[in-house]
């Protein structure tokens, strides 16, 4: 089975006003020749001009976060046909900061999940253990935990892609070492292919946690790693285009 194509996914969480489209528009610019898929994934409030200010260029443009229904009153929501609705071909779910801020679990992200697929969305899926968990020896025990819980069985023959994120990384400029990296990498690897059999294989697992230019090259090329999920780094263009470049 050929190996997946890799995905390098910028998400710019609260951040970002309709003149930080100039950046986004840079990076559409910048990707000729790159051998990625690229997605931008903007606040709701920019997803729509991101989309039309996109649209023509290679880069996918996606959601942060829905809910599982896809109507309702849950005011200051949004479901994932809203996202499609707006222009969103993905979706990020489970994300950290969503699990710790707002209580999500792996039963929650799962039906988010089925949500997405619902709404024709793509998901990237992500998981990830604290500092304490990896000290106590049970990081991998961890993941492969929320990875079993998060995905249910309807992705089955549909693209999507799981990211790891040590929440522990994420925004604090820290970054595991290679061999961690890839021992978690490898080890969501066999838990896809448990799940999904041979299928399992092709799903691109991305690295995410304080990804920057000057440590892409070395995060990239780690096996195992299918791509990034990029935070402050993809807000602007010269940095985002300089993880892309790093593949």
């Amino acid at each position: 089975m050929t190996a997946p194509t890799p995905l390098i996914a910028g998400n710019w969480k609260m951040n970002g006003l309709a003149a930080s489209l100039d950046e986004a528009k840079a990076i559409a610019a910048g990707l000729a020749g790159a051998p990625a898929r690229v997605a931008l994934c903007p606040p709701a409030v920019l997803l729509h001009r991101m989309a039309e200010a996109l649209a023509g260029s290679r880069v996918l443009v996606g959601g942060q976060d829905h809910r599982a229904e896809a109507a309702g009153a849950f005011t200051g929501d949004i479901s994932a046909e809203m996202l499609a609705d707006a222009g969103a071909t993905l979706t990020i779910l489970g994300h950290s900061e969503r699990r710790a801020g707002h209580g999500e679990t792996d039963a929650t992200v799962a039906a988010k999940v089925g949500a997405a697929l619902r709404a024709g969305l793509e998901p990237i899926v992500c998981v990830g253990e604290t500092l304490e968990e990896r000290k106590a020896g049970d990081a991998l025990a961890v993941v492969t935990g929320q990875v079993r819980g998060s995905l249910p069985a309807e992705l089955a023959g549909r693209p999507f892609s799981v990211a790891y994120e040590p929440v522990w990384a994420i925004g604090t400029g820290l970054t595991p070492t290679t061999p961690e990296i890839e021992e978690v990498h490898r080890a969501i690897r066999a838990t896809l292919v448990g799940q999904f059999g041979e299928a399992g294989r092709a799903v691109p697992i991305l690295y995410g946690g304080s990804v920057k230019p000057s440590n892409a090259a070395e995060i990239l090329h780690v096996d195992e790693v299918g791509g990034a999920l990029v935070g402050g780094a993809s807000l602007k263009a010269d940095d985002f285009l300089g993880i892309v470049r790093a593949l």
